[in-house]
């Protein structure tokens, strides 16, 4: 698991399949400012109120120049499933080889009611519009996270 991942790094490239068919790569995104957020599984209490509060503010992420991809290791037709559920305004990817999760360090040990599995750490990353990590937040928690990483970008200069 690559845990080195530091601000001011490049981001690792990454091709996924996306809700609603087709792919999306970081490269997409050459210009612009990225949320990826890493959710450890869809339609679960934690993960929908991060993903219905990403949704609410994609309006002001826009105006501040960002788009924003959840990401987990759920297949496409759960994401699907997740985003018609609860009218999601964001784009979900899907990684079921878990090669982008493990290249960004989110994939690993966890540990839950004495019980340790292989999962998502729940985390963010802000990536400038230059293709570099502006900003990690790890371990998150979902209260107010959205504004936090709003705020963070609103921060950031647009050209990266």
């Amino acid at each position: 698991m690559a845990t080195d991942l530091a601000e001011g790094a490049k981001a690792p490239a990454f091709k996924l399949p996306r809700d609603g068919g087709g792919s999306l790569a970081l490269a997409d995104f050459k210009g612009r400012k990225l949320v990826l957020y890493f959710y450890p599984k869809a339609d679960t209490p934690g993960c929908t109120r991060e993903a219905i509060d990403f949704s609410r503010l994609r309006g002001e992420f826009q105006k501040a120049g960002t788009d924003i991809v959840g990401v987990s290791a759920d297949a496409v037709a759960a994401q699907d499933k997740f985003k018609n559920k609860h009218d999601l305004a964001i784009t979900l990817a899907s990684d079921e080889s878990r090669k982008m999760l493990e290249a960004y360090g989110v994939w690993g040990k966890k540990s839950m009611y004495g019980k340790t599995f292989m999962g998502i750490t729940r985390t963010t990353l802000l990536i400038g519009a230059d293709g570099r990590i502006a900003r990690i937040w790890r371990k998150v928690k979902v209260d107010g996270h959205a504004a936090e990483v709003l705020a963070a970008a609103r921060r950031m200069k647009e050209d990266g």
